[in-house]
């Protein structure tokens, strides 16, 4: 599958240069020259975006800000300021690298080429069941708003359960998935874990249930019922 980047360049001389330096490469470029444009375009589906911070209508930082909202696409920024004030604002906003003007588009190239040979860290999207929320990413837990205090190992099993809501899980498989290699890692650990999860989720420990002769399961479905 071809590749989709998005080239974000009010210079009309270098954009052209490097659409066609990436249209050449094989990749397929969607060239927007204005920032307010570039400000409400939609970002999914692009593999990588070639952003410049001086545009008309937005400013790169505001684009690149929006953009982080809700994608982790890879993000070069280009710019003809050198101060390094502006580089750490780029990373502080999300920025994947940053290319001072001017500069060949053999460079560019070489650097889009390594990004996207790079996994992307998407971020995974937090779950809600009744009472119960998880955030992932920061790894945190709460219970009808309350945060709830989960040691690392309890936080990894109630996120393997919530990933797959309403799927019942093995012992087996959350011994593996989700508790460390080195400790003394059987059923026996497990089912004690997911007893101290129970309590300390109060109200929203029903939501774990044991699926007998099986696992455990994360499931709303009884109390939507009621």
């Amino acid at each position: 599958m071809t590749d989709q980047i998005l080239l974000i360049e009010d210079d009309f001389a270098l954009g052209d240069e490097l659409f066609d330096s990436l249209d050449a490469e094989g990749y397929e470029v969607t060239w927007i020259k204005d920032g307010a444009e570039a400000y409400r375009e939609a970002i999914e589906g692009y593999d990588l975006v070639v952003l410049d911070l001086m545009l008309p209508g937005k400013h790169g930082f505001d684009v690149l800000k929006k953009y982080r909202e809700n994608s982790d696409v890879p993000v070069i920024i280009l710019t003809a300021r050198r101060e390094t004030r502006d580089k750490l604002r780029g990373f502080e906003l999300g920025s994947d690298d940053f290319m001072t003007k001017p500069f060949l588009p053999e460079e560019l190239l070489a650097r889009v080429r390594a990004r996207l040979r790079r996994p992307v860290m998407r971020r995974e999207a937090d779950r809600e069941l009744g009472p119960l929320s998880i955030d992932f990413d920061g790894r945190t837990v709460s219970v009808d708003g309350e945060p709830v205090e989960l040691t690392a190992v309890e936080f990894d099993i109630l996120a393997e359960l919530a990933r797959r809501p309403g799927m019942a899980l093995s012992r087996r498989q959350l011994v593996e998935r989700a508790l460390p290699s080195e400790s003394e890692a059987t059923d026996r650990t497990l089912d004690v874990h997911i007893s101290r999860i129970r309590k300390k989720l109060g109200v929203a420990g029903e939501l774990v249930q044991t699926v007998w002769g099986i696992g455990y399961k994360l499931d709303n479905s009884k109390k939507r019922s009621r």
